[in-house]
């Protein structure tokens, strides 16, 4: 299993884990983890085997320029000359993740018809526009697989659309995640709320419509209804241009922020002591983050973009993606009312018990394994 970056780090781990529990032999190659991390492989291996060098300088370069630089840097020479023998080994390789498309394609070409390769496409438009050279090329790479794994009939009709073989493309339901629970210390670094609080958490970036919610949430904050709005997490965009109109237009107080690589502990902590939770994406395949935040029983905001669309309707309350009018008017009533929020999120916790399970993602994936190790025998 390889995700050089860690960009899902609990999807891997539970699907790994869960491979593992059915009696298989699994790697998980990824970077070295970091304080913030909160995987702990059972039954599988895990192999720091990317970004070494440049982890390990991490906390003297910070992340700005540098610091990306020498990640690309290294990443590229570990896909042009790097050992692959882990790899080479293995019956599969599965890829998660493509973190530098002109470097993976090489690695690629270097692993191609030495082993079946399988690709799990998140999201179609796998960087949603905004990664410049990180996601360029990336479709080309698609032809390079065996096999890829989907979510949903959302990226089926993406990639179809693209080109790609449907014979290719096998839909595997994503499971509900749990992030490590909140500790003592979590619990205690996030503020009670005094009135309802909405959170958005998670990487922030321009296509998750965080501007959308802000302004939602002015609108209804300039019409007199109190209440509080969070965010939480790491920022891959300006962040201060959309906080300081908050400030600007006297709402400052009720805004807050909470930016950087958090725990999951921590992140379970916001989620615990919101009462709304908002996904206003403006497009999207698939959302981990939202499967993450099913079992915390909270009121669900979301787009109905992707996934979001094809929910049942009374899992989470939809609005119109990049309609901040709509978002507000969509959210007034769990403002509102307890009750209403009560109702909601109750219906939010059974839908995430009623989905699949990791075993039966382990199971599904074998199979697609099985299918291709077949094909090249």
């Amino acid at each position: 299993m390889i995700d050089p970056s860690l960009f899902t780090g609990r999807y891997d781990d539970s699907l790994c884990a869960a491979l593992a529990a059915e009696g298989h032999d699994v790697t998980l190659m990824a970077r070295p983890m970091r304080d913030t991390d909160a995987i702990r492989p059972q039954g599988y291996r895990y192999d720091p085997a990317y970004f070494r060098l440049s982890e390990g300088l991490r906390a003297r370069l910070g992340e700005g320029r540098a610091f990306r630089l020498l990640k690309a840097v290294e990443y590229g020479v570990a896909c042009v000359v790097g050992g692959l023998g882990t790899i080479r080994r293995a019956g599969v390789a599965h890829v998660q993740w493509l973190p530098l498309a002109p470097a993976d394609r090489l690695m690629l070409r270097r692993l191609k018809g030495r082993l079946p390769l399988v690709h799990t496409v998140h999201n179609a438009d796998a960087y949603h526009a905004d990664a410049g050279v990180q996601g360029r090329g990336y479709r080309a790479l698609l032809d390079m697989f065996d096999a890829l794994v989907v979510h949903g009939g959302t990226t089926v009709a993406a990639l179809t659309a693209q080109g790609v073989d449907p014979a290719r493309i096998h839909v595997i339901p994503h499971p509900p995640m749990q992030l490590a629970a909140a500790g003592i210390d979590d619990l205690a670094s996030v503020p009670d709320a005094p009135v309802p609080r909405i959170l958005f958490f998670g990487t922030m970036r321009p296509y998750k419509g965080i501007d959308i919610l802000i302004d939602a949430c002015l609108n209804l904050w300039r019409a007199g209804h109190r209440f509080e709005l969070a965010l939480a997490g790491k920022p891959f965009m300006p962040m201060e241009p959309l906080t300081a109109r908050v400030d600007a237009a006297g709402y400052g107080d009720r805004l807050l922020k909470d930016f950087g690589f958090l725990s999951e502990g921590r992140l379970s902590a916001h989620m615990e002591k919101a009462d709304i939770i908002a996904f206003p994406y403006r497009h999207i395949d698939s959302s981990g983050a939202f499967l993450s935040a099913l079992h915390h029983g909270k009121a669900m905001v979301t787009s109905d973009a992707g996934m979001f669309g094809q929910l049942p309707a009374d899992v989470a309350v939809r609005a119109p993606a990049g309609n901040a009018p709509a978002l507000a008017q969509a959210l007034l009533p769990l403002i509102e009312s307890a009750a209403i929020r009560q109702q909601q999120g109750a219906r939010a916790r059974a839908h995430g018990e009623a989905m699949g399970s990791w075993k039966d993602m382990a199971v599904a994936t074998i199979r697609v394994y099985e299918s291709v190790m077949a094909g090249r025998a």
